[in-house]
């Protein structure tokens, strides 16, 4: 019991001095707390040990949650431990300390009778919160339902984010922000709670070739424009970097020389060329400085991000446009070509570019020669090199000429097979029969080829026997077959005479015996030329009658297709003309009816000479029978 005495007593006595505290002022209770919370910790475990080890402890109040102090001494000792605690107030900004850090949330003492949490999310920009940091937040609720103090760092932040953004562009600092995700142009970043937008132009010196690697990242800003009316803030990353690059880019700058070898990152790749970074300068090597080869696109030769060696090949005075090179740290081609090659020597090599006038044939890297369209074929006609040739092809040709000095190559690939005209009389000899293409017209005639190299011409009086052709396509067509017979060869032209009505007999032959002259035939009225009509006559052949000749009995004049008879009046075989007429056919049967008229004509009129005659005589009888008895009257009277 003496124990349990003195332990009540020394509580009492720390109850009289926490009585006497009340009557301190303010600054004094301040000073209070912070002197003695260490103290005033321990005595209130051996308080609560004192009251456990009691003897006359009431266990029962105790379990049965009965206050053991009265209404009167639990509120001035309410009062008196409010009195230890910070003065805050709902809606206000307070500085709190980092007393925990969990992986989702920290714990905050603003010296306040419970700690605030804060979610960790509110702390993504600064990945580098430590315990002990002091942070800003924002007082939500004293006491939620759970009796928790409820605080924001991301409201707090909000407050007074406008005012550091705003200082932050005056003062050109630079801010930590937090990229929360990309968005068309750039990326948003959250810097003090506000979300800046971020172009994708200024996250890098270099072009970003995939955004979404910053996603989550915090990074160093500076402001660089706000937009106060819509409240839009713009914020860049490569600005910081600028700043050092260009004290680099001075110094490579004034130490450039052209023919000096730097080393260079590449930093872009686009059609025409490669952008090598230097350092901080910027340099482009054309497409056509990669390689002494031919180059599709600069991306079969190089890959972002390659370390290279180039060359400067030139430079503005203002040394802002760089000129590299990467194929002159090589030998050029040509100075490694076999020297003993020479003319006549075959060579082998893939086409690279093709023209209409030829192809190009990359023999070796950087070196090529060009195979002209006359030398890929022995044809004399003109060709497209697309007709012979596409760009891949592996192909065998013969050194035309060779000029190292100019470094210069023709080639050709026609001198690989023999020349057809060099044994032309043994391959188509005169009188020989072929099967030839038809590959070109002229008003003349109709150019054709009998294979690769061997062109000829039929002429446009040799297509055919029978019919006037005023032109070839009337005849036949480009890309048909035709069958002819060789009449000529010309080798040193290159040229053989051919015809096609050869393959028959000549018909006219046979047409003088039949189209004789006075020989009437059917025939039908095809078409209407200037002075007459064409007739299409039996066998095929054609007969011409001139205007006059086409008269109908009825004096109409015959029209096309009309179908009449026609008389010959006129046959030449040299000339293979027919000359005919249907008003012949009538006319001349009206003549005979008049031949046979004139002696009808004449016992007629002799008839009526006679009937005339008697008429007369009967007309002088009848007057002198009258005179008579005109007498006798008289002599009676």
């Amino acid at each position: 019991m003496k124990n349990t005495e003195e332990n009540l007593e020394e509580t009492n006595d720390f109850d009289n001095q926490e009585i006497e505290t009340t009557e301190l002022t303010n600054d004094d209770e301040q000073e209070l707390l912070e002197d003695n919370t260490e103290a005033e910790e321990e005595i209130k475990e051996e308080k609560i040990y004192n009251f456990i080890e009691a003897e006359d402890f009431n266990w029962d109040d105790f379990e049965a949650e009965v206050d053991s102090y009265s209404s009167k001494d639990r509120s001035k000792y309410e009062e008196i431990y409010d009195k230890t605690l910070s003065t805050i107030s709902e809606n206000e900004v307070v500085n709190g300390i980092v007393i925990a850090k969990t992986a989702r949330e920290v714990v905050i003492n603003i010296g306040y009778k419970s700690e605030g949490i804060i979610s960790l999310n509110e702390f993504r920009y600064n990945p580098e919160l430590q315990i002990g940091d002091t942070v800003e937040v924002y007082v939500d609720n004293q006491e939620d339902k759970t009796g928790q103090l409820v605080l924001s760092h991301k409201k707090a932040r909000a407050l007074k984010s406008w005012d550091r953004v705003n200082e932050s562009l005056d003062k050109d600092e630079i801010i930590k922000g937090f990229i929360k995700c990309r968005t068309k142009g750039g990326m948003i970043v959250d810097v003090f709670g506000i979300e800046a937008f971020l172009p994708g132009s200024q996250i890098d010196v270099k072009p970003i070739r995939d955004y979404d690697v910053y996603v989550g990242k915090t990074m160093e800003f500076k402001v660089v424009k706000i937009n106060h009316e819509f409240k839009n803030v713009v914020v860049s990353h490569k600005a910081l970097i600028e700043a050092e690059l260009e004290v680099q880019k001075k110094e490579i700058i004034a130490k450039l020389e052209k023919g000096q070898v730097l080393e260079g990152t590449v930093k872009n790749i686009t059609s025409y060329g490669v952008f090598i970074d230097l350092g901080g300068v910027d340099g482009l090597i054309h497409i056509t400085d990669l390689s002494w080869g031919r180059v599709t696109h600069p991306g079969e030769i190089v890959e972002l991000d390659q370390k290279l060696n180039v060359v400067i090949l030139d430079f503005d005075d203002d040394k802002k446009r760089i000129a590299l090179g990467l194929k002159q740290l090589t030998p050029h081609p040509w100075d490694s070509l076999d020297q003993n090659l020479k003319l006549s020597d075959k060579v082998s090599g893939k086409v690279v570019v093709i023209a209409d006038y030829g192809a190009f044939i990359e023999i070796a890297p950087g070196v090529e020669g060009l195979i002209h369209v006359s030398e890929m074929s022995w044809s004399q006609h003109l060709r497209s090199a697309q007709e012979f040739l596409k760009v891949g092809d592996m192909v065998e040709a013969e050194i035309l000429t060779l000029d190292r000095e100019e470094r210069k190559m023709s080639l050709g690939i026609k001198q690989l097979k023999e020349d057809p005209w060099v044994k032309i009389e043994e391959k188509y000899a005169v009188g020989s029969k072929h099967t030839v293409v038809v590959r070109n017209f002229t008003n003349f005639g109709v150019f054709v080829e009998i294979e690769e190299g061997v062109d000829g011409l039929i002429h446009i009086s040799d297509l055919s026997w029978t019919k006037k052709i005023k032109h070839p396509a009337e005849f036949t067509s480009i890309g048909n077959e035709i069958e002819v017979i060789v009449l000529e060869i010309d080798k040193e032209n290159r040229r053989l005479s051919l015809g096609h009505k050869q393959i028959e007999e000549n018909p006219w032959d046979v047409f003088e015996t039949i189209f004789t002259v006075g020989s009437v035939h059917e025939g039908t009225i095809t078409n209407k030329i200037e002075k007459g009509v064409l007739v299409a006559l039996p066998y095929g052949v054609e007969g011409f009658a001139g205007g006059k000749h086409i008269v109908k009995e009825d004096g109409s004049n015959a029209k096309i297709d009309d179908k009449l008879d026609f008389k010959v009046i006129e046959f030449s075989k040299t000339a293979k003309r027919i000359i005919l007429s249907h008003s012949k056919t009538f006319e001349e049967e009206k003549e005979k009816e008049e031949t046979t008229k004139p002696s009808t004509e004449k016992k007629q009129k002799k008839a009526n000479i006679n009937l005339e005659k008697t008429t007369l005589g009967d007309i002088s009888d009848l007057a002198a029978l009258k005179s008579k008895l005109e007498g006798d009257i008289n002599s009676e009277e």
